[in-house]
Parts: C-alpha cells; sequence; structure tokens
C-alpha cells in the first residue's frame, strides 16, 4: 500500500471508532432489542467503498471492529459478533455495489447481511440454533438503519465529492 492509501485507511478507521464508540453510550435501541444499535460507524464504511475502492473499505472496516472493541469490551463474544457482522456486510456490499443498486439499497443489504453474521457466530459459539430465531427482530431494525445510513452516506458522498 501507498503512504496515501495507509493515511486514508488510519484517518477513516479513526473516524469509524470515534463514532463506534460515541454510539455505545447511547443504547436507546437495545432497550428493543438486546444489542442492536444504528450501526452509524458504518456511513465511513460505505463512504470508503463507494469513495475509493473495496481494500480501503474493507480495512475500515475491520480494523474499526478491532479498535473499538480493544477500547470498549475487549475480545469477548462482543468481538466476533462484531467482526462476524463486519465482515460479511462488506462482503455482500461490495458484491451488491457493482449491481445497478443504489447506495440506500447496498446499506440496506449491508444492514441486513450483518445481522445474519451475528447470528451465524452466535450458532457457532454458542453451539445453539435457537439463536436463530433473534434474527426476525434483527431483520425488522436492519431496513430501518439500513435506510438512514444509506441516505446519510449519499447526502456525505454528494458534500465532499469536490472536495476529497
Amino acid at each position: 500500500m501507498k503512504t496515501k492509501d495507509i493515511t486514508l485507511v488510519a484517518l477513516l478507521t479513526s473516524i469509524g471508532v470515534v463514532i463506534s464508540i460515541i454510539e455505545s453510550y447511547f443504547p436507546f435501541l437495545s432497550s428493543f432489542v438486546p444489542g442492536l444499535k444504528l450501526g452509524l460507524a458504518n456511513i465511513v464504511v460505505l463512504f470508503a467503498l463507494y469513495k475509493y475502492n473495496f481494500k480501503i473499505a474493507f480495512l475500515v472496516s475491520i480494523l474499526r471492529v478491532f479498535l473499538a472493541s480493544l477500547l470498549r469490551t475487549g475480545f469477548g463474544f462482543n468481538f466476533f459478533f462484531s467482526l462476524s457482522g463486519a465482515f460479511l456486510s462488506i462482503i455482500f456490499m461490495y458484491l451488491f455495489k457493482k449491481t445497478k443498486l443504489s447506495i440506500i439499497g447496498v446499506s440496506m443489504i449491508g444492514s441486513i447481511s450483518h445481522s445474519i453474521g451475528q447470528v451465524l457466530i452466535g450458532i457457532v459459539l454458542l453451539k445453539n440454533t435457537a439463536i436463530i430465531y433473534y434474527l426476525p427482530y434483527l431483520l425488522i431494525f436492519s431496513l430501518p438503519t439500513g435506510i438512514l445510513i444509506g441516505i446519510i452516506s449519499k447526502k456525505l458522498l454528494k458534500y465532499t465529492e469536490n472536495i476529497i
């Protein structure tokens, strides 16, 4: 990687980590479904995917999970839930970005696949398939949060098209 790319990944990752940590202090959605978040840090990932490329977005997504986990909760169950969701999400967003789907649609796919990734790793880690019953609740909230993140990302890309 070039120095410019390393710097870009570091900057975007740090923004994502800060957003993630700030969001963790406002657990209002967790009162509906335990562990549920808006996923505001994914704005940075979507921005990187659309403004730059998959490699930068992938690194930002994965590094953000590592650093946010290190700073907040350590590398326990939450880390693996976040990592599996982030990994599946960035892969699916990249694949669907290649289609005619809008950034809002891609964001929704990312949100849905993040939830699926978390449930799949939950089944593996907890050795209990009953966790699959949690998926519909996550998916119900995935759609509006995916739309919100997509709209914000779209506006961010528009506002930064001439300055970055």
